[in-house]
């Protein structure tokens, strides 16, 4: 039986220290990190993303960070296929792939045959959501979904309106769930996902000091360019939409600040629900106790040692 290619994958919300601990583990793994978040992969988008600074890799290659522009979109699809391109090409060179972010669907869809296609489109069926989010807005399109496919609305943003769009279109059109296909999905890799986590009000405390910290660094010069751009992909990402009203005149600054706090929050708690309800993870919480890392890296040098084919 062949034996299937290693992947180290560290998953989880926001602000759990998954940055620092790729970097630690790429230098003592041989290995190069592929970023599993939907909005890293665009340009200029630097701040309100966390994206990994040249200081901060040390030297360590990364895949799938900055290789789209503003206007462009990007699908679990293009994910999915250079994802995977990037997975071979780091093994060929006698690396380690590290798949790193807390995009849950796009991690799922990396490391499982799952099929992205045309089958279960419908432009009826599409439209007609469109002309309701026209009507309602994106918060009752949302919950319309919530309805209907409660697991689905819960791993998207309410303002996220092509993601939400796109989960009813498949529900409407398959009678299933965008994230359960109709058959079960085969594990293409031999991966082993380390789940970062923390107590919540501590996680909740560690979310608000980085958006203050994002403010300061510049955080509004990033979503006033996507105000004045307004594509429609690039402008969904928590950090940057909530700005908005604050640009137009219809709240203070401290009001739209706490907004991105709140979708912060909120979007931590999706995360943490979608890994663990849907992919076996091995989970620490490294920001309470650092000194489980020994115990952490006994455990990948022990998959390592080990074969699955």
């Amino acid at each position: 039986m062949k034996r299937l290619k290693k992947v180290l994958v560290i998953a989880g919300p926001t602000a759990v220290g998954k940055t620092s601990l790729s970097i630690e583990l790429a230098k003592k793994l041989n290995g190069e990190i592929i970023s599993g978040d939907s909005m890293q992969v665009y340009k200029q988008l630097d701040i309100g993303t966390a994206k990994v600074t040249e200081e901060e890799r040390e030297g360590i290659e990364h895949h799938l960070i900055d290789c789209r522009e503003l206007s462009e979109t990007y699908s679990v699809a293009d994910f999915q296929k250079e994802g995977r391109q990037a997975i071979d090409n780091i093994i060929a060179k006698g690396k380690l792939p590290i798949v790193v972010g807390g995009t849950g669907l796009y991690i799922q869809a990396l490391l499982y045959d799952f099929e992205l296609g045309a089958k279960d489109e419908s432009p009826e069926i599409r439209e007609k959501y469109q002309r309701f989010a026209e009507q309602h807005g994106n918060q009752q399109l949302w919950e319309l979904l919530h309805k209907k496919d409660k697991q689905a609305a819960e791993s998207i943003h309410f303002n996220n309106q092509k993601k939400v769009i796109r989960a009813l279109e498949v529900f409407d059109k398959t009678g299933f769930s965008i994230l359960t296909p109709k058959e079960t999905p085969k594990k293409l890799y031999d991966y082993f996902l380390i789940g970062l986590e923390t107590e919540r009000t501590m996680l909740y405390e560690r979310i608000n000091r980085r958006v203050d910290q994002m403010v300061t660094q510049g955080l509004l010069n990033e979503a006033e360019q996507l105000y004045r751009c307004q594509t429609k992909q690039s402008i969904q990402g928590i950090g940057y939409k909530e700005f908005f009203p604050y640009f137009e005149g219809r709240e203070t600054l401290v009001e739209a600040t706490e907004q991105v706090k709140q979708n912060s929050r909120r979007y931590a708690k999706r995360q943490l629900t979608w890994f663990k309800n849907r992919m076996n993870a091995s989970w620490w919480d490294l920001v309470q106790e650092p000194d489980a890392i020994s115990d952490l890296e006994k455990e990948i040098e022990d998959w390592l040692g080990s074969s699955e084919g």
